[in-house]
């Protein structure tokens, strides 16, 4: 079960989805919510002048406003939470941009499940570099809210995404305790009947999650790959699915980040909460 939630508050972005989306799962869960907000500092502050006390007191200032703008930003998150009844505890960041990243990464670690507002590329901020950078870093599950979620989050009807892979099975294990409380559970395959090994078709798939109790449908699909994520999209809306559970695609090269197609697509054009873990 999740007892200890992570979520991250945007500071240059809408927050009501993620605010809204995080408390009412952690009442739910009678979980515990870490809020962290980041004001980022401007990185030209750092490099103003060659040493001395200028560069240390202009740079203190600079993050003493970051600070505020992310307790701004916690402020609305802690009316709710207040309001909501949970255990909480907020943690205001002023930070450059590079270690925030790093930082909000590392928090995620110990977490049960981190909660992050889904990017929105065509708003220019920070804030859309931080779901990515949580979910290769966090070691663990990340539920990626749409920015046009709202409401109380609820997962009563969830979709598998599966495809045999080492990052799908992951991402189905991290995400049982949402499958035990589920209503129905359909397991979606895209192109996957004759590519995927017996051992992990979702025959067996099925067969395994029927040992613990849970009742499972297959729905087969067959799509080109770059029609994969919007098929998800539309079989999730014509299931009515409250969720989708998909391994979180991609890698690291010389420090660089760069998300798989489908994971990357899903991300730019979400309509359903998604779980990923990588």
């Amino acid at each position: 079960m999740y007892k200890d939630i992570l979520v991250h508050i945007p500071t240059e972005r809408p927050i009501r989805p993620v605010i809204d989306g995080s408390i009412s799962l952690a009442a739910g869960l009678n979980a515990h919510l870490d809020a962290v907000a980041v004001g980022y500092v401007a990185t030209s502050a750092a490099y103003i002048v060659e040493g001395g006390a200028a560069v240390a007191a202009v740079f203190e200032m600079e993050r003493e406003s970051a600070v505020e703008r992310a307790e701004a930003a916690l402020a609305v998150f802690k009316s709710k939470a207040m309001n909501a009844g949970i255990s909480y505890t907020c943690h205001p960041l002023g930070a450059m941009p590079g270690d925030a990243v790093g930082l909000l990464g590392e928090m995620a670690r110990l977490h049960d499940l981190s909660i992050v507002l889904q990017p929105d590329p065509a708003q220019g901020s920070l804030d859309n570099d931080v779901p990515g950078e949580i979910l290769f870093q966090a070691g663990g599950l990340v539920l990626f809210l749409p920015y046009t979620f709202h409401g109380a989050f609820k997962a009563k009807r969830i979709g598998i995404c599966w495809d045999g892979s080492r990052l799908a099975a992951r991402a189905m294990r991290d995400a049982s305790p949402f499958l035990a409380r589920a209503e129905e559970i359909v397991i979606i395959a895209i192109n996957v009947t004759d590519m995927v090994p017996e051992e992990v078709s979702t025959r067996n798939l099925a067969r395994h999650l029927g040992r613990r109790g849970l009742s499972t449908r297959t729905v087969n699909l067959s799509a080109a790959r770059s029609d994969i994520q919007p098929t998800m999209l539309s079989l999730a809306a014509d299931e009515n699915l409250d969720l989708l559970i998909m391994g979180g695609y991609g890698h690291s090269r010389l420090q660089e980040r760069f998300l798989g197609g489908v994971t990357r697509a899903m991300l730019e054009a979400m309509t359903v909460p998604t779980l990923m873990s990588h």
